[in-house]
């Protein structure tokens, strides 16, 4: 799974959660998108690799 892909989902999933629950704002789901970055941020911390890396190894298990 690529950036695009991750992206792509991403961008599904908010849609599904807007219809789903109709008080959810963009700011919210803004909010949890800026958590995912943060994950990605200190994986990349913790293991001193890329994103890319880290998905490349993550697709070969």
């Amino acid at each position: 799974m690529n950036i695009t892909e991750i992206k792509g989902n991403w961008n599904v999933l908010k849609g599904k959660l807007k219809q789903q629950y109709g008080e959810l704002t963009e700011d919210d789901l803004t909010f949890a998108e800026g958590k995912e970055d943060e994950l990605w941020g200190r994986l990349q911390k913790k293991v001193g690799k890329t994103k890319e890396e880290i998905l490349e190894e993550i697709n070969g298990i």
